[in-house]
């Protein structure tokens, strides 16, 4: 991401728009990253970005926004044919806080139905016969395929984490709470998490001086982190490519000095992807209360499936009471470690659009709250991207991305 005015000059932000919108064009029609562009529009914005001092860290840096998050000038559509053509009068606070910064909104990515399981048009770039994950799909596909250097996405089970393992780049799911989500369709408002897609680690940097307004030297965490190799309690669900990934990450990192131990989480933490389903399930059916009472011919059969047999409140209450316990002996575990390597999902993109992948390895993470990211780490027996997932403790997104940029180097190098 170090173009344009921001950092080496190289670029003005009209050729570094113009460069994305050529590979846009030649690349759109098999990958499907797109549900909205407006070529015109994205110039006139690097223009302007090219006649003002720069001022922010992303000046006339081309950004895709994932198309649940209000847009003032590009229709949002939630990727649901309820909302086709649908024009906010605001952006949404990610929005503006990226305009401020001096990007540019190229455009608006895709996404699953209210960022759920009905896919929509975006294949693998890799491979377009294979998902790119869900349900920031667009987003993940459009940064690893060089049609854009950022892409907005959010996460309620594994939304960035998955789709950034299956498509080969650096997703960041920051500690819940820390990003406001207004102006995002909520799901549900427990577990909403605003995160990004990029090609390094190191730009996660650029993007954090955007969002929080910090330095851009509070993640340079120059010292080597000790690790928790975590392997879950749905280890069994790990296919070969991610245990292969995760030994590859765990002896590369070794053999460069880092110290990794095994760690065990509590047995309760067993329960903690029943109750994300009950939470998620539960909120959902209020957040879409709207949809599902006057719309609901227009709604898939997918989502619809998940109201047929309602969540009791008291249930509901008894997973968020489960899942506080789990959140509060989360320091036990951080007391021996930094950071928790853990796989960032089952393995490589499945087969087939119709199916966006299991977040079995996501959703006890957003739970718990933390600030995760998937580093990419080998390619599987499909020839695709297989990432690995790193987990900091409750607010350290700082420490945590200045441990991914120097473990990443160590990847990148072996």
């Amino acid at each position: 991401m170090k173009t344009s005015h921001n950092e080496l000059g190289f670029f003005s932000g009209e050729e570094l728009v113009m460069a994305c919108l050529e590979r846009i064009r030649q690349r759109e029609n098999h990958v499907g990253a797109w549900i909205h562009l407006d070529e015109d529009q994205a110039l006139e914005q690097a223009r302007e970005c090219d006649r003002a001092k720069p001022e922010g860290p992303l000046h006339g840096i081309p950004v895709g926004i994932k198309d649940i998050l209000d847009t003032r000038d590009m229709p949002t559509c939630y990727g649901s044919p309820i909302y086709e053509g649908h024009q906010p009068v605001n952006d949404s606070s990610c929005v503006s806080f990226l305009r401020n910064a001096g990007a540019v909104i190229l455009g608006k990515t895709v996404t699953t139905e209210f960022a759920w399981r009905k896919p929509g048009k975006t294949a693998n770039p890799h491979n377009p016969e294979f998902t790119p994950g869900g349900s920031s799909s667009g987003s993940a596909a459009g940064v690893a395929d060089f049609m854009v250097p950022l892409a907005i996405g959010t996460q309620t089970g594994g939304s960035v984490i998955r789709p950034a393992s299956y498509c080969g780049v650096v997703g960041f799911k920051p500690t819940f709470g820390h990003l406001s989500v207004a102006g995002v369709k909520p799901l549900s408002h427990s577990l909403d998490t605003l995160g990004c897609f990029v090609r390094s680690a190191e730009d996660l940097r650029i993007f954090r001086q955007a969002i929080w307004n910090v330095s851009g030297e509070e993640s340079a965490n120059k010292n080597f982190p000790k690790i928790g190799f975590c392997r879950t309690p749905d280890w069994e669900k790990a296919g070969p490519s991610t245990q292969n990934a995760l030994e590859h990450a765990r002896q590369t990192w070794s053999s460069q000095g880092v110290e990794i131990i095994d760690v065990q989480l509590p047995e309760e933490f067993s329960a903690l992807g029943d109750a994300h389903g009950c939470i998620m399930v539960y909120e959902a059916g209020q957040n879409l209360r709207y949809e599902l009472s006057h719309h609901q011919s227009l709604l898939s059969k997918r989502l619809r499936s998940y109201f047929e047999k309602p969540i009791r409140f008291e249930e509901y209450q008894e997973a968020l009471k489960m899942t506080r316990l789990c959140r509060d002996r989360m320091q036990e575990v951080f007391d021996s470690c930094d950071v928790l390597l853990a796989p960032s999902a089952p393995d490589e993109a499945p087969h087939g659009l119709d199916y966006t992948g299991d977040t079995v390895f996501n959703r006890m993470w957003t739970m718990l709250y933390l600030p995760t990211l998937t580093l990419p780490s080998i390619r599987g027996s499909n020839q695709l991207p297989v990432g690995v997932q790193l987990i900091g403790a409750y607010g350290t997104d700082d420490d945590l991305i200045g441990y991914a940029i120097s473990l990443e180097n160590m990847l990148s190098s072996s």
